[in-house]
């Protein structure tokens, strides 16, 4: 597929970095030359200098050729002009990163399909979803949804007296319909076998039946109480999105921002919320409103270092568990070391679900995991398929994949290689990126 990505930002360069992982043909519009040269010299990528809406440049034989548009610039504007000049010049598909949008407005989302934009994504919206589906479940580093809920993936981390470590996987007692996916040690995810082992302090990744996994998650990571105070440092649109989704669910949130203005915004939108302006490094501050206290901290600054501190403030004045946004992804692992316990970056969450639109007709949903080291997918079963009626056991699977979870009409399992998928049924594949252009021909 050809896909046209205008503007070379952190998200631009995260999607280009997959599709040229996947063998897709790319090329990136961006009018800042500093980033046109790095993002040239970095990838196997096609690149143009200039407007990605202007009529020179979408006239460009190889850009009216494209199959796709995915306009990722920090204006919401030019991302909507380029969709809608593209579909013009022909391109047939177009996605575009709106922030200026109400969530789940279906009259917004016609309304931008009525002007040529395929598909709209609000990346802090959806960081802010992500968030607080990690919040609802304590114990978790991670949670990801597939198959209308009916399928979960959640990553924990093994305590040390945990009785499932040091045991072969192939000789642990799990439910019938949950699976232990990946592991990550030493920052280094591993499809595993069942002749391997879970090491204290590992991350497991965990996929089946979400009532399952509530069932034995206590069993590998610590109990945790049920979140009902949060305190957010930063009030830009992750923080003000977060806070009414939080507020919406029962739970108390408590949020400090530096800027007046900020502040006095959210607190229009709030509620019971309480709304604080000040410095989140003001430890008066942080004490008087009770930090200690709080289940949750989530740092979402716009700075990756002052997040990290932030967050080891909270950890050392008693806060249970933390959350950190992160702008580059190379400090995931460097800040999951040290002791925050959940790390996110919007670039990767947005990449995700961009690239399920890119795969779409097969694939319903994608998700990066841990810096985009592993990705799992959530994939349709077609009768022309290469897995559709026949055993698992019998389908040439790359090594570093594997079949997570099925769903069957309404049915949820974990396969075995004498599962036969059917046309329509639901596949859960968690899969390394060099494995992933060939789980995509499989299906």
């Amino acid at each position: 597929m050809r896909v046209v990505i205008v503007g070379a930002g952190k998200v631009g360069y995260s999607l280009a970095q997959c599709l040229v992982e996947e063998n897709h043909n790319v090329i990136v519009i961006e009018e800042d030359e500093t980033r046109r040269n790095i993002i040239q010299n970095s990838l196997d990528v096609m690149t143009i200098h200039g407007n990605g809406a202007s009529p020179r440049i979408l006239m460009d034989s190889d850009v009216r050729s494209a199959d796709l548009m995915i306009a990722v610039t920090d204006s919401d504007e030019v991302n909507m002009v380029a969709c809608m000049a593209a579909k013009q010049a022909g391109i047939a598909r177009t996605i575009a990163r709106i922030r200026d949008i109400e969530p789940n407005s279906r009259e917004e989302i016609e309304f931008h399909r009525s002007l040529g934009i395929d598909l709209t994504i609000n990346p802090e919206y959806v960081t802010a979803l992500e968030i607080s589906r990690i919040l609802m479940i304590p114990s978790a580093l991670e949670v990801e949804d597939f198959a209308d809920g009916k399928v979960r993936l959640l990553e924990l981390k093994i305590r040390s007296e945990s009785p499932m470590v040091n045991t072969p996987l192939a000789d642990l007692e799990l439910p019938n319909n949950v699976l232990i996916a990946g592991i990550l040690r030493r920052n280094k995810i591993i499809i595993p076998n069942g002749r391997d082992i879970l090491l204290p302090h590992d991350n497991v990744f965990l996929v089946g039946d979400p009532k399952s996994l509530e069932m034995i998650q206590d069993e590998f990571a610590d109990v945790l109480d049920p979140v009902k105070q949060v305190m957010i440092i930063g009030a830009g649109r992750i923080g003000r999105n977060l806070a009414v989704i939080l507020e919406k669910a029962g739970i108390a949130v408590k949020v400090i921002d530096k800027d007046q203005e900020r502040c006095q915004e959210l607190a229009r939108f709030l509620k019971h919320g309480g709304v604080y302006w000040g410095e989140g490094t003001d430890l008066d501050l942080l004490i008087e409103e009770g930090v200690g206290d709080a289940d949750a901290v989530v740092c979402l600054t716009d700075d990756d270092k002052l997040n990290l501190l932030l967050a080891l403030l909270a950890k050392e004045m008693g806060t249970k568990k933390t959350i950190v946004r992160v702008g580059r992804t190379e400090y995931i692992p460097l800040m999951e070391k040290v002791g925050v316990d959940s790390v996110l970056s919007p670039r990767l969450i947005t990449a995700g679900f961009i690239l399920a639109h890119v795969r779409r007709g097969n694939y319903v949903s994608v998700s990066l995991l841990e810096g985009a080291k592993a990705q799992a997918m959530e994939v349709i079963v077609r009768p022309s398929s290469k897995v559709a009626g026949k055993k698992l056991k019998d389908v040439s699977f790359p090594e570093n994949s594997l079949v997570g979870a099925v769903v069957h009409q309404k049915d949820v399992y974990v396969p075995n290689g004498n599962s036969i998928l059917y046309p329509d049924d639901r596949a859960i594949v968690f899969a390394l990126p060099d494995t992933v252009s060939t789980v995509e021909k499989i299906f």
